[in-house]
């Protein structure tokens, strides 16, 4: 860290630090009036926020939320290696700022004691006062200022009380000097704590006591890693510089050997440190701590019943809103694609330039903002649950379900928008902290039927059992039912193989209820809806434009249509059906383009499924979205647009024949093709979101690989088992 005249002279970077639900966020907020740039770190998934202090020139650094230095998730990773600057393009932070919960008071200490051991000049905002002193604890901020040596400011940061104090300290750093750790370890602990500093210490320009801090750091994860298995403790060593990683092994096993439990014996040391400045502190009031407003809401929506009915109402409107509510935005936005397609086409001639603009880049930009209006509700559905309290009582209330397949209760909100769209499914996985959690719910996510699936459903429902209601409802549910069913094996078989591990104990902090501030909320929302735009819309817009060139070329002439083309085309007047003209060539030129010969050469891998060449095209297309199956039909087939023509495509379907006579969709192939839609992944757009969600294109292509083959293996059961036992 900088000294106090060199930090006065350029400007001040401060970051905030705290652990979750301890109000960081809303000290954020209030200190920079919202006014804040979001991005994400460097080569990971970790959301970046940033502003500037209103009122100077001093920048506001907003830390993922963590309990101690002692990293274990990627967002705990990056709030460690910033304070310690080692993040690539993030400067060291001039100063820390310390957020704690004051009715929290020994745990959220912690992480401060340890951010204070580095010598870093430290503010403490003692946030929620007010939810303290309704459990009887009153904290003298002056004691736990004199105990700890730094600026303590008491705070309320939900209504503003203490932000203009806590800003008057910020604007006036001080450094603290160097002083021995107020607890001590064992002396073998001590002596390896001093041979790693003394390694490590030439690669560091920190100060020496923060080098010790470091050592300490580094000597406490190995413990842990190694006790987690050896896999854990190579992960970590990879970190290290070689010969620190040599070293802290050794030094590792000599504890070990003298102190089987070191790790845990430094860990206890330092709370029972922290306990006694707490004693001295915070003062009782008797009988004040049984009836605060969040228990007795909390009787309510965490009873075994009752809760979970609440739970249900909620989760029922989270659904309809990204199911319901986005619609008609999603609809505008549509037909203003539609009608932006429509006047460039009235404008200019027909050619490659044209139909790059209107089924290229148009179709690119509207399979990006189509998803914007889902995407925006549910961020703002989550910030709304997140804020008021509410999302860890739900994942209180669901851990019990979820932890049966190896989930975290964390998991089943995702799952759950899944059904509308996999994409902000994926992104609301950002809630789940353990990281093979994460992951295995964003690999089974695309497994539960979205609405985009729900156009083929029906298409091919409708073709193949015709008016029968009963049974084409039972077929639906059969097909949600498929996909929920699968995902939830899927995850089970993952957490037993790919994240195989011991299950992390399920420690959910309730935190206190409020009321959210609508603004805060909204602009939570925009920051991270436009991060889909920014970076995955940008993959899915230019596979768009990769898949049209597919479709478009090579662009077959009226002379160069086959014989049978030519003979309905001369039987067409010019005069009255110049429509009925287009649809027959674009028929033609969908068969003979790139996708169309790419349809044509997989037909031998997909006819043991019930497929033909056309609906190879169809599966094809639907890398672009699953509903372009549905068009893609209506152009192989010569019907035109399927929304005006979709009694005669499902015609089409149901009576189109092989080259032997033999029906195509038969029931049992119609079937086939359904449950490869349930399970096959077919959306770019998917793809790209767990590219940007994962940082690796490995588990897009891991993702795409595996439900490709769990698609192919099923439907070919299907199809063959009931092609055999039908006749």
């Amino acid at each position: 860290m900088a000294d106090a005249a060199s930090i006065r002279a350029r400007p001040i970077r401060i970051a905030i630090a705290g652990n979750p639900n301890s109000g960081k966020t809303t000290v954020f907020n209030a200190l920079t009036g919202l006014r804040q740039k979001v991005a994400n770190y460097p080569g990971v998934t970790v959301e970046k926020r940033e502003a500037r202090l209103a009122g100077t020139d001093i920048t506001l650094l907003d830390l993922p939320g963590t309990y101690s230095l002692s990293a274990r998730s990627p967002d705990e990773q990056i709030a460690r290696d910033i304070i310690q600057g080692r993040v690539e393009g993030v400067a060291r932070p001039d100063g820390i700022l310390v957020v704690i919960d004051a009715s929290n008071l020994e745990r959220n200490l912690y992480l401060a004691t340890q951010i204070l051991d580095f010598g870093a000049p430290v503010v403490i905002a003692c946030n929620m006062m007010d939810v303290a002193l309704a459990r009887g604890m009153h904290v003298d901020c002056d004691k736990l200022a004199a105990e700890l040596h730094t600026h303590v400011i008491p705070l309320v940061a939900s209504a503003g009380e203490g932000i203009e104090s806590l800003r008057g300290a910020l604007a006036h750093l001080e450094c603290r000097c160097d002083r021995a750790r107020p607890w001590a370890l064992s002396s073998h602990f001590e002596d390896a704590v001093q041979r790693v500093a003394g390694v490590i210490r030439p690669t560091h320009v920190l100060p020496d006591h923060a080098v010790r801090a470091g050592a300490l750091l580094w000597l406490m994860d190995f413990l842990s890693a190694e006790a987690g298995g050896r896999a854990s403790a190579e992960r970590f060593l990879k970190r290290l510089p070689l010969q620190a990683a040599d070293l802290i092994q050794a030094m590792a096993s000599d504890l070990a050997a003298h102190e089987p439990d070191a790790a845990s014996a430094a860990i206890e040391a330092r709370y029972t440190w922290i306990t006694q400045i707490a004693q001295r502190v915070v003062t009782d009031t008797p009988g004040r701590r049984a009836a605060t407003r969040t228990d007795r809401i909390d009787r309510i929506l965490t009873h075994r019943v009752f809760g979970l009915v609440i739970f249900a109402a909620v989760m029922f409107v989270l659904f309809l809103s990204i199911f319901s509510w986005a619609e008609p935005l999603m609809s505008l936005l549509e037909s203003a694609q539609k009608g932006l397609a429509g006047a460039v086409k009235a404008r200019m001639a027909d050619g490659p330039l044209r139909s790059l603009i209107t089924d290229g880049m148009l179709a690119g930009v509207g399979a990006v903002v189509g998803f914007f209006p889902q995407i925006c509700i549910l961020f703002f559905c989550l910030a709304v649950l997140e804020d008021t309290g509410y999302m860890a009582r739900a994942a209180f209330l669901m851990d019990r379900l979820m932890s049966r397949v190896g989930l975290h209760g964390k998991s089943f909100i995702p799952l759950l928008s899944s059904y509308a769209c996999a994409i902000p499914g994926i992104l609301a996985t950002r809630t789940i902290e353990n990281r093979r959690d994460r992951f295995t719910t964003i690999l089974v996510a695309p497994l539960m039927s979205c609405s985009a699936r729900l156009p083929v459903y029906l298409i091919i429902i409708g073709a193949i059992f015709g008016d029968r209601s009963l049974l084409k409802a039972a077929v639906m549910f059969g097909l949600y039912a498929l996909g929920t069913v699968t995902a939830l094996a899927m995850a089970l078989v993952f957490k037993k193989t790919l994240f195989a591990g011991p299950r992390p104990p399920f420690i959910m902090e309730l935190p206190p209820y409020h009321m959210p501030r609508p603004w805060a909320l909204v602009r939570t929302m925009w920051d991270r809806s436009k991060l889909f735009l920014t970076n995955a819309g940008t993959t899915i817009f230019a596979v768009c434009i990769v898949i049209w060139a597919m479709s478009y070329f090579p662009r077959l002439s009226e002379a160069d249509a086959s014989a049978e083309a030519k003979t309905r085309l001369v039987r067409l007047d010019p005069a009255h059906d110049a429509d009925a003209r287009e649809v027959i060539l674009a028929a033609e030129r969908l068969r003979h383009s790139y996708i169309g010969r790419l349809g044509h050469l997989i037909e031998p891998a997909i006819k043991p499924l019930g497929f033909d060449w056309r609906l190879g095209i169809g599966i094809l297309s639907s890398f672009l979205a699953r509903e372009v199956f549905v068009g893609a039909m209506g152009i192989t087939f010569a019907v035109g647009d399927p929304d005006l023509h979709a009694d005669a495509l499902r015609l089409q379907l149901a009576t189109a024949t092989w080259p032997d006579g033999h029906r195509v969709l038969t029931p049992i192939a119609g079937i086939s093709l359904l449950v490869f839609y349930v399970l096959a992944c077919q959306c770019v757009s998917t793809l790209a979101v767990v590219r940007k969600e994962t940082g690796s294109w490995r588990w897009s292509a891991f993702m795409f690989t595996y439900m490709t083959v769990l698609a192919y293996a099923c439907s070919l059961g299907v199809y063959q088992i009931g092609w055999r036992w039908l006749g």
